[in-house]
């Protein structure tokens, strides 16, 4: 993300397509396999490691070069057993038994084994790795002395095709975790060849391999023909170009040059293409569980005083940022969506009250103005969002920089303990990994993602809440106790302000009128922006 997650998504901005495109409903005798389609960004992809990618870019094309043991049935939430070929869970819900497709190979031509799920495992987890999705694996004992150990103890190699997972607690989410990309099975032996550069030179089990990545210009996938699973993908090939600004995507989408514009409609070109009769059934439109919003870092001035992180929630004027949007979402009160479980409805966040910001800002020693930076992706809207965030800022007496950089660095910065002030976190903004109010915690307001390379920007950490998390999780999914406790841990990081949160987004994209079938498309609100393994092309002879 998801953010999130994507999320993220996961992992989508304002400016982020999202959709998945399927060919199910269009009758599976439709489609033929072959033909290449043409996808678009303004930057260039961060890594494809997928202990270390989580952003909305970079999250669906991991998911096409590698697998997991679990997945999600396309455009749903609905999970279903992917490199697992069966599983089984203990009466207690503490031990997970999965047993392995025979067969599956990696794009180097080895057979994956239980031994690259142990070794995929620990490596996400070992601190070393600085992966943002550690937190992720929490419940699975031996986390917290992978540190030392090297090694999660609660994994077990059964035989080469079963593999134990033990946990220390119950994990209602468990599943889930075993779905998103952090758990996807890599082979030692790429990942020792190519040690920090194995996120340029990705060796999974996935539908599709990189054929080429040449820097600023394009990424290559090609067709894996050894995948293990004969249904996908549809495509021979997909080209990445990147280096293309969204307006120039968009025109070049309409001259029919390229097929899907990777970072969305231009905002400033949203209502004359969405009022345009042409374009009617090219446009994807789709929910998402998606907050987008300001972090502040508690461990930098003035931000370690909850009275300036208040004041912040106050000054913003969120109906006027939506306006920028042009209305594509509704104001957000709290870190979850209105959508996801756990959602207070009651309660009512922080009035936009710039007066009593002021004075909050006075009653903590900063009555004669205070100067700050505002990190913010420099895709458009993003920096004019800050751009007005900065002007409501001003009106209480804190003077915002604006730092506006490519989406990798923004990040970058945001893993750092005191280099990120604040981050509007559009581009990046969260859209959950999975549809759990637990997802909104631990990457992103969890100690666990208070950690250098990690997603927890605010570097809240609050152990009391970590706890509280871990009892929610350790009851049943369907238990109303837990989503109320959820309820509580949110109202306590509103009342601690360790984000303002600013909305909750609609997602809008294009097609090329060459992709089918035209009620085949998806829009997954969790999952991944596009799932390229199921995209198909209709012109295929």
């Amino acid at each position: 993300m998801r953010g999130q997650k994507l999320k993220s998504l996961l992992l989508a901005g304002v400016a982020g397509g999202a959709l998945i495109l399927t060919g199910a409903q269009a009758g599976a005798d439709e489609i033929k396999k072959g033909g290449a389609m043409i996808v678009t960004y303004k930057d260039d992809v961060s890594t494809l490691d997928p202990a270390i990618g989580y952003d909305w870019q970079n999250w669906s094309m991991i998911k096409s070069l590698f697998d997991g043991l679990m997945d999600y049935e396309p455009g749903t939430t609905e999970l279903k057993k992917d490199l697992a070929e069966d599983f089984s869970i203990s009466d207690d819900g503490t031990v997970y038994t999965f047993t392995l497709r025979k067969g599956v190979k990696f794009h180097n031509g080895r057979e994956m084994t239980a031994e690259d799920v142990k070794y995929s495992l620990d490596r996400v987890t070992n601190p070393k790795t600085q992966s943002p999705g550690a937190g992720f694996f929490g419940s699975i004992k031996g986390f917290e002395e992978v540190e030392k150990t090297g090694s999660l103890s609660g994994v077990t190699v059964v035989d080469p095709y079963t593999v134990k997972i033990e946990l220390s607690r119950p994990d209602s989410t468990f599943l889930h975790v075993m779905a998103i990309n952090f758990s996807s099975i890599v082979p030692k032996e790429e990942v020792e060849k190519y040690g920090t550069d194995f996120g340029k030179h990705p060796v999974g089990t996935g539908a599709f391999k990189l054929a080429e990545w040449t820097l600023g210009q394009r990424l290559v996938f090609e067709r894996n023909p050894d995948s293990w699973n004969t249904e996908v993908p549809k495509l021979d090939k997909i080209t990445f170009e990147v280096g293309q600004e969204p307006v120039v995507a968009l025109l070049r989408l309409q001259r029919g040059e390229i097929d899907i514009p990777g970072d969305g409609i231009p905002p400033a070109k949203f209502l004359e293409v969405k009022n345009d009769p042409q374009y009617k059934d090219l446009i994807i439109e789709g929910g998402q569980l998606q907050t987008g919003y300001v972090t502040m870092n508690v461990k930098m001035k003035p931000f370690d005083d909850v009275k300036v992180r208040r004041a912040v929630n106050m000054a913003i004027n969120k109906e006027r940022i939506i306006k920028i949007i042009n209305g594509r979402a509704v104001p957000a009160n709290q870190p979850l969506p209105p959508s996801m479980p756990g959602y207070d409805h009651d309660y009512k966040g922080y009035p936009y009250d710039p007066p009593a910001a002021k004075a909050l800002l006075a009653e903590a020693g900063y009555g004669d103005g205070v100067t700050t930076e505002l990190y913010v992706y420099n895709t458009d809207p993003n920096p004019r969002i800050a751009q007005a965030i900065q002007q409501d800022l001003k009106e209480i007496g804190i003077t915002a920089e604006l730092k506006s950089l490519a989406q990798a660095n923004v990040i970058a910065a945001g893993g750092e303990p005191d280099q990120a002030p604040m981050i509007w976190s559009g581009g990046m903004a969260w859209i959950a990994d999975f549809p759990d109010p637990s997802n909104f915690y631990g990457p992103i307001l969890g100690c666990a993602g208070a950690v250098q390379g990690g997603w927890n920007w605010s570097w809240y950490c609050n152990e009391e809440l970590d706890e509280m998390a871990a009892k929610a999780d350790s009851l049943p999914a369907s238990d109303p106790a837990r989503l109320e406790m959820w309820k509580q841990i949110y109202g306590k990081i509103m009342e601690d302000a360790a984000w303002a949160p600013v909305f909750n987004e609609q997602r809008f994209t294009m097609r090329s009128a060459r992709l089918g079938g035209e009620n085949a498309y998806f829009v997954d609100p969790v999952h991944v922006p596009v799932n390229y393994d199921y995209v198909y092309a209709k012109d295929v002879q």
